[in-house]
């Protein structure tokens, strides 16, 4: 399925927790629910590492990036066997042996992990976060101020959003506007949600109506047990929920994926030593083959790039 190439709206992003919300969740912050500490990932071989020397002194010496992640969003990073495994673990492993560090997942839900990564508990958010504009300015999509100082991001991955609904029972929905008069089911604070409720405010008399859950595995099985009409989610998310539910045989996708955009590690604007370190990890970790090995392995070869950049994103 080829992405489209609309130009993703300033209030529409991929897994985007209005910046607002971002700027005062710092209270609640300390009551997120479920944050835990993934221990395993590559050993740090240090200062033989390649790029060792790129890194900031304090992760020198800790030999530890600290990452903030909403790990329920397989393929991307998810729980298996108690292991947080994904395309984002997997590449932050290959990046551990270029630099020489291991990176540390710790799970927080997606609307806390800018805010935590600010107060310090993370070093960077890498949760198949969109690079936005707005978030590289710090800016509120909906009311267009300024709340926080932003952030720059590292892209390493293109993705769009995908509407699937159960296997055989598409019910003529093939697009956005194809889901008036019908239910979606959707993770609350994603680009599928704001572009739902977009299309809500177009539909009418034939309404819309909007079921958002905390996880998208949670949408998965509301839809799975016929609560709902159809969902939407990020394209890989929805590949992989189509390609593993009931042995491939629960959903299907159906149209065309829009919104394409970049994924992007987040790191602090001050950060700048390592954000340039994670950038020639990255590239290092594309030349030498482990990139494509892990776009393959699960199965998202279409989002990959060539081309490791820093705030791509629109």
């Amino acid at each position: 399925m080829t992405a489209s190439t609309i130009r993703r709206p300033a209030a529409a992003r991929t897994r985007l927790a209005a910046a607002g919300a971002i700027a005062v969740a710092g209270a609640l912050l300390l009551t997120a629910c479920g944050d835990q500490t993934e221990k395993g990932g590559t050993e740090s071989s240090g200062s033989a590492a390649p790029l060792f020397s790129k890194l900031p002194k304090d992760i020198q010496s800790s030999k530890v990036v600290k990452v903030g992640s909403d790990i329920a969003y397989p393929p991307v990073e998810f729980k298996e066997g108690g292991k947080t495994v994904g395309i984002d673990p997997d590449l932050a492993d290959a990046m551990g042996k270029q630099l020489g560090v291991r990176f540390e997942f710790q799970n927080g839900t997606f609307d806390t992990l800018l805010t935590g990564m600010r107060s310090g508990r993370y070093q960077i958010a890498m949760s198949a976060m969109t690079d936005t504009k707005d978030r590289q300015n710090g800016v509120d999509p909906e009311s267009g101020k300024k709340v926080f100082e932003g952030v720059d991001f590292v892209d390493y991955f293109n993705a769009g959003v995908s509407i699937y609904t159960k296997k055989g029972k598409t019910k003529g929905i093939a697009t956005w506007e194809d889901l008036c008069g019908k239910k979606v089911v959707v993770q609350r604070g994603t680009v599928a949600h704001d572009l739902a409720k977009g299309q809500a405010k177009k539909c009418g008399k034939q309404k819309l109506s909007i079921e958002a859950f905390d996880t998208d595995v949670e949408a998965q099985t509301r839809l799975r047990a016929g609560g709902a009409d159809a969902g939407a989610s990020d394209f890989p998310v929805a590949a992989y929920a189509v390609k593993t539910s009931g042995g491939g045989k629960d959903f299907e996708l159906v149209g065309e994926q829009v919104e394409a955009a970049p994924y992007g590690i987040a790191v602090g604007k001050k950060n700048t030593e390592l954000r340039d370190a994670l950038k020639a990890a990255l590239e290092a970790v594309v030349e030498n083959g482990e990139y494509d090995k892990i776009m393959k392995k699960w199965g998202v070869e279409e989002g990959a790039t060539k081309e490791i950049k820093l705030n791509s994103g629109s």
